[in-house]
């Protein structure tokens, strides 16, 4: 789970971005600040593993940049996305700029590819090129290692069934072995009940809801 840090002083945009990237199954906005003096302060408090910043609002985009902890990737999300802010932002650790008129799945594929250390071409097709690679959500090895029988019961339960003996009944097996699958689930999802199963499934795409 990529866990993702925006820095942006328009708050709507802000908690619009916010609720768009925590839809997508493999990251999560864990904060939001509106100012880039702090930005690093916050970061001490909240590690991230990505920080989406403006170039402009208080404290000022490129000068939170210098100051960003070593070793946190940024990419610079602003309306003024042109060569020379692309220049500059890079030349202080910037991973890359981008427009804030981007599509959420090419923003998600910048994420993935800050993340793994990538710095983005400005140039648009080799771009394009460059983000193809980071297209697909990762999971984490836990929800990765689900077996089929385990995404059925999520799906269920993700359907409002949730009682032990209705799991049964549904999937031909015993009571005892749908505990066994949920015990697994539990642990393999970082989650301690099925309310929390369920959500989780529902957020990293695993299963709708009914």
């Amino acid at each position: 789970m990529l866990r993702i840090v925006i820095a942006d002083d328009h708050r709507l945009f802000a908690e619009g971005l916010a609720d768009a990237l925590n839809s997508v199954p493999d990251m999560r906005v864990v904060g939001v600040v509106g100012d880039g003096n702090e930005l690093a302060g916050f970061l001490e408090r909240q590690p991230a593993d990505v920080v989406l910043l403006d170039l402009e609002m208080p404290g000022g985009g490129m000068e939170a940049l210098r100051r960003l902890p070593a070793g946190v990737p940024a990419l610079m999300v602003t309306m003024h996305a042109t060569p020379e802010v692309y220049r500059d932002a890079v030349k202080r650790g910037a991973q890359g700029v981008l427009s804030k008129s981007v599509p959420l799945a090419m923003l998600a594929a910048a994420v993935r590819a800050a993340a793994d250390g990538k710095t983005l071409p400005w140039s648009a097709t080799e771009l394009e090129a460059e983000l193809a690679v980071y297209s697909s959500p990762k999971l984490d090895p836990g929800a990765a290692a689900l077996t089929a029988r385990e995404i059925e019961i999520l799906e269920l339960l993700a359907r409002g069934i949730s009682s032990t003996e209705e799991l049964a009944e549904r999937l031909y097996i015993s009571q005892k072995t749908v505990k066994n699958h949920l015990a697994s689930i539990f642990q393999k999802l970082s989650v301690s009940d099925r309310t929390q199963a369920a959500i989780e499934a529902i957020r990293l795409g695993i299963a709708k809801p009914k």
